[in-house]
């Protein structure tokens, strides 16, 4: 029997159109949940929308929409992208208006709360709509929440319930240090990269603060109501989380296979929900005695040139489908796996992409295959066949989630492949005398080999690319057309 294997990315806040950050997340998780499949395992990938809160509210009023036609528009949106996106038609796509959902995330508040983990009081606080979390002033910067400057702060003063999130400070370190599976001789860190666990655990050391979990219906009435009191509706993120286990049936016994027998889920994240993923979740997953994750993956920001934030509150956003449209598919994968850190801020424009796409993509990769395989069909020469053996650092990246460790092993077999060409010229040994024709004949074949294995790398970053190199080697023939024409 496959063993399973669950990854999520987090779930896009439907408030706007979907951007390239988005993008990153899914094709990433969506490389790793391709891996999977490739290695025997039984893999279920998660992905969808978070539907309820102040923001997505007043959005829908700014919209003169009810808020249900207005995140059903907008959910269908990010679900239209997926495939744009080449993420695998076995996706699951999760909205946290789905009945299931619904019912899934008030059965999780009942039990939490039947564990003594809920409380009601009064209280007063600075809540940034755009983060959906608490601020205390030593967050602000001249009074303003740093990662959405043009947003004023709410003032909160009323009556709700709370979640003692106090209670978990060394559960939580302790998970830390655990960490997450064995890989080789060395363990993972519970949440990866190092530096962003060494992050999470500095803020749970210096004590955490309950947190509240609930919002008066009169002021916010779009969410999911509170059980046994419908005069308030659950706070976004006790709500939105939920999904990672309402999604494969929780409370049903299907639950067990994907976050029991995998040893935990996985999950994708942007650096603005470490605390949401890595802490909170955590607690909260504790608090209802549920297991744990098995590993936290931190993406840096997408930003502009400069270094500036790319987010929809700033405007500054790139349209992921625009950049398909000109460029293909697997030219965005290739981009958001190769191009930018797998866990620290990249910047990202039109003018960068371009660049990428012509230097490694048509002059690279595409260019290589066409000479090869030119040579190849010229000249008779076919494909030896035998067994594959990918790059060390491909194999180490993947089991790291350092995926651009893996894509970058791929192009140094590129490299080395234009080299030889270089160094060898097999086109010319092939016009020679009988002993430097063998000599060609065997370059072509070891290039044919390298291709090969190309193609193999290629299978869960870009699958498209992957196919057509191939078909080429199978066939022993050229591709109909250049695989990424110059642009």
């Amino acid at each position: 029997m496959s063993k399973p294997f669950y990854i999520t990315t987090t779930l896009p806040y439907v408030n706007a159109k979907p951007h390239i950050g988005h993008a990153v997340e899914f094709i990433r998780a969506d490389s790793i949940a391709r891996w999977k499949k490739l290695c025997g395992f039984d893999v279920f990938f998660n992905t969808g929308t978070d539907e309820h809160g102040l923001k997505i509210y007043q959005k829908a009023e700014q919209a003169h929409m009810d808020p249900q036609a207005y995140v059903d528009k907008a959910a269908a949106e990010f679900k239209e992208l997926l495939p744009m996106l080449g993420v695998s038609p076995d996706a699951n796509f999760i909205r946290t208006t789905d009945p299931h959902h619904i019912k899934a995330a008030q059965e999780f508040w009942r039990i939490v709360d039947k564990n003594g983990y809920i409380y009601k009081k009064n209280y007063s606080v600075k809540y940034c709509v755009g983060c959906e979390l608490e601020k205390t002033e030593s967050e602000l910067v001249d009074g303003k929440c740093p990662l959405h400057p043009l947003q004023d702060l709410e003032l909160i003063n009323e009556e709700n319930y709370f979640f003692k999130f106090s209670a978990f400070q060394k559960p939580l370190l302790d998970l830390y240090e655990k960490g997450g599976p064995i890989l080789g001789k060395s363990k993972l860190p519970f949440v990866i990269p190092e530096s962003r666990q060494k992050e999470i655990r500095a803020f749970v050391e210096r004590g955490l603060e309950d947190f509240s979990i609930s919002r008066l219906k009169s002021k916010m009435p779009w969410g999911i109501a509170v059980p046994g009191d419908e005069s308030q509706v659950m706070y976004v993120w006790f709500d939105a989380l939920v999904n990672y286990v309402s999604a494969v049936g929780w409370p049903d016994d299907s639950f067990k296979k994907w976050c029991v027998d995998t040893g935990g889920m996985v999950q994708y994240c942007g650096k603005d929900n470490l605390r949401q993923q890595s802490a909170m979740w955590q607690a909260m997953l504790l608090a209802a005695g549920l297991p744990s994750s098995q590993n936290i993956i931190i993406n840096g920001f997408v930003t502009a040139d400069g270094g500036v934030k790319m987010s929809k509150s700033l405007g500054n956003t790139i349209d992921p489908l625009t950049l398909v449209e000109e460029f293909g598919t697997d030219a965005m994968r290739y981009y958001c796996l190769r191009e930018l850190s797998p866990f620290e801020d990249s910047p990202c424009t039109p003018e960068r992409f371009k660049d990428a796409y012509n230097a490694n993509l048509a002059n690279g990769l595409g260019n290589l295959v066409s000479r090869v395989m030119k040579m190849a069909e010229t000249n008779g020469v076919k494909a030896l066949n035998g067994e594959v053996k990918l790059p060390d650092a491909y194999e180490t990246g993947l089991s790291e989630y350092n995926l651009k460790k893996s894509m970058d092993a791929i192009w140094d077999l590129i490299a080395e492949s234009d080299k030889l060409i270089q160094t060898k010229q097999p086109f010319r040994l092939m016009k020679s005398n009988i002993p430097e024709r063998t000599e060609g004949r065997a370059c072509i074949e070891t290039l044919l080999g390298n291709i090969y294995m190309i193609g193999i790398a290629l299978k869960p970053f870009m699958p498209d690319t992957s196919k057509a190199i191939l078909d080429c080697v199978d066939n022993n023939n050229m591709p109909a057309a250049p695989l990424f024409l110059r642009k």
